[in-house]
């Protein structure tokens, strides 16, 4: 499969009111850093809570009723079924909502939404995840996903920074890979502080000292924007084409389905043709839109 053809991959929308969403509860809340939260809940219908499927890379709409909605990655992988997860920062009035949820809380939820990461593309080949702080979410969902099926990719490289040490989120993940011994973990922030004994450096920067190798290999790029704005042109200097680089964008999403026209960058739109993209398939505009 052609990379050029993952935003015109089939979309798993469930059958019926894409509207309407369906109630969950909260059964976990992991504190990720000052203004993140991991969320897991399962859905209250136990039939819809067996029969739910989705693919790393999509993502849905998370409600409090009286409040809103708005869209988050799933940032747990389909390869663990018992519950669900989407990382979430306080920065709005609905986030901030959520954020005063306890275990329990029922939310709403639609989707899943989106395309997602081409796992047939990926398979056999090298994988290089680059990160950068809440950017790991729907990275995460994707390396657990290669981790369960190991024997079907190469070589992993990870490599995942933030601003501080307080800002690296999911340290529990970044224990376990590494710790895993088929994985080459690197994490950096851009400022230690007296405890942080690790790497020091920009994401783009480190990607360059790390030198994965292009040869078989595909790159998948997360962060803010301003990462993603320069790790490609360090994965160019390394020898990725872009064809050779994916990345997954949530600009400005609202409605979920291409109706509002709020995600669009340039003549795409990130809900109805997302949000993985090819770097082929963005580059012309991400740089003045993104």
């Amino acid at each position: 499969m052609a990379l050029s053809d993952i935003s015109h991959r089939p979309k798993f929308l469930r059958e019926g009111n894409v509207y309407l969403p369906h109630p969950a509860v909260i059964e976990k809340i992991v504190i990720e850093t000052a203004d993140t939260k991991t969320f897991h809940f399962n859905f209250k219908d136990e039939k819809l809570r067996e029969e739910f499927t989705f693919q790393s890379g999509q993502f849905c709409l998370l409600s409090v009723l009286g409040i809103g909605e708005a869209t988050f990655c799933i940032s747990s992988s389909p390869t663990r079924r018992d519950h669900l997860e989407c990382s979430i920062k306080e920065v709005g009035r609905l986030t901030r909502a959520l954020h005063r949820l306890g275990v329990g809380a029922e939310i709403g939820f639609r989707g899943p939404y989106g395309n997602s990461f081409p796992l047939d593309f990926l398979k056999g080949k090298n994988l290089v995840f680059v990160g950068g702080g809440i950017g790991l979410a729907p990275l995460r969902s994707l390396i657990w996903n290669v981790i369960d099926n190991r024997q079907e990719y190469g070589r992993i490289d990870i490599i995942y920074g933030a601003r501080t040490p307080a800002d690296l989120c999911f340290s529990y993940d970044l224990e376990a890979w590494q710790q895993d011994k088929t994985v080459n973990m690197v994490t950096t922030v851009d400022r230690g502080d007296e405890a942080w004994k690790g790497r020091v450096g920009l994401v783009p920067v480190v990607l360059e000292e790390v030198v994965p190798s292009p040869d078989n290999s595909v790159a998948i790029v997360c962060g803010p924007p301003i990462m993603i704005r320069f790790t490609f042109p360090a994965l160019e200097k390394l020898g990725f084409s872009p064809e050779q680089m994916l990345t997954t964008l949530e600009k400005r999403m609202k409605c979920g389905i291409g109706k509002c026209g709020r995600c669009n960058i340039g003549n795409i739109y990130v809900c109805r043709d997302g949000p993985v993209f090819s770097y082929a398939e963005i580059s012309s505009f991400i740089s003045s839109e993104y």
